[in-house]
């Protein structure tokens, strides 16, 4: 049974699925919007709003905090002095998934997460 297992696992293991999560996180922050799986567009949406709401503040503490989340620093940097900025006064739901037709090649389901 899976009670209380809510994170997908992707068929990664642990280490393995921390660096997808950083590498979404880092590409989305970096290019403002990204096609992946539907799953994995579910799974990053808490993981990247997260990081805003920690980004907000724009202190030493939480440009520390985001390096060890994020792990690029270029990306911490666009986070906390573009991206950040533009959702101060915003609670939540900074990002958007948008469902798109599945892929061809094995019929997994798309999804486009971007930014609000």
């Amino acid at each position: 049974m899976r009670h209380h297992n809510a994170n997908r696992k992707f068929g990664l293991k642990s280490n393995q699925r921390r660096a997808l999560m950083r590498s979404l996180a880092s590409n989305l922050i970096n290019a403002g919007k990204i096609t992946t799986t539907e799953p994995k567009a579910k799974e990053i949406r808490p993981y990247v709003e997260k990081l805003i709401t920690t980004a907000k503040p724009g202190t030493v503490t939480a440009r520390r905090l985001l390096t060890s989340r994020i792990g690029n620093p270029k990306s911490v940097k666009k986070l906390v002095e573009v991206i950040a900025p533009k959702y101060k006064t915003r609670a939540g739901g900074y990002t958007r998934i948008t469902k798109l037709p599945a892929r061809g090649g094995d019929g997994s389901a798309m999804a486009t997460i971007e930014f609000v």
